[in-house]
């Protein structure tokens, strides 16, 4: 049994106030477990039923077996899933390299579920590392991790001043505009950045003015726009595949 002031704790973390503040972080599933169990992130505690604990090997995880009920209480998504783990945030003590790199800048992107999908398109593509703007969703918020399906474990995902990084870095800059040179027609070249602006008002003025080459992804059909993470796959693939 989970004592009561153990339980409350857990539950609090819906609140970005909890979540955000907290040196750990919530993970949810046997499939987010099974791959959080082969990286190097460190686990704090766990909290398992008894069908997933029996199935454990490792003697130095700590384990807490709870009922189904209780699960049931702590859980965030729509049905308990049989473990939980309370895990602690990562501090990279090596900073980030851009020279070399393709490092995708996500400048508003504020939906939990498009932040997780990008992180999640961009491990697909072999992105490996992305640069977020201070009012874009929180890697942490628990929406975000669970939308990530592992993805989290390797992308590296840092809030940064993304304005003077970029202009510090000196690389060709990319940004995804409705109005811009087609994706098709363009070579990306293997280190610089890619800017995917807010799901609503694209990317902001400022950030406008340091692109050095606006791209658009081809309209064939009538829809108006296309949702960040989509448009984030469509152009790593292309980014890919030259």
């Amino acid at each position: 049994m989970i004592n009561k002031n153990e339980l409350k704790y857990i539950q609090s973390f819906v609140h970005k106030k909890q979540w955000a503040q907290e040196s750990v972080f919530m993970v949810e599933g046997p499939k987010l477990m099974a791959e959080l169990l082969g990286s190097d992130w460190i686990i704090e505690k766990i909290y398992a039923n008894v069908a997933w604990a029996d199935k454990q090997t490792d003697p130095s995880l700590n384990i807490q077996i709870v009922e189904d009920f209780e699960l049931e209480k702590m859980t965030q998504l729509q049905k308990p899933n049989q473990v939980i783990a309370l895990v602690e945030k990562k501090l990279y003590m090596k900073p980030l390299e851009f020279k070399g790199k393709f490092t995708l800048v996500l400048d508003g992107v504020q939906d939990p579920g498009n932040m997780g999908t990008i992180i999640r398109t961009a491990d697909w593509f072999g992105c490996s590392q992305i640069i977020i703007s201070e009012d874009s969703a929180n890697l942490y918020n628990p929406k975000v991790i669970q939308s990530t399906m592992g993805s989290f474990l390797r992308v590296r995902v840092a809030s940064m001043d993304i304005a003077t990084v970029m202009a510090e870095a000196n690389l060709p800059i990319y940004g995804a505009l409705l109005a811009g040179s087609s994706l098709y027609e363009t070579k990306l070249t293997s280190d610089g950045f890619l800017v995917i602006g807010n799901e609503s008002k694209g990317i902001r003025p400022e950030i406008i003015s340091m692109v050095t080459q606006a791209i658009s992804i081809p309209k064939f059909g009538a829809a108006e726009s296309l949702n960040a993470a989509v448009a984030t796959g469509i152009i790593l693939s292309h980014w890919k595949s030259q």
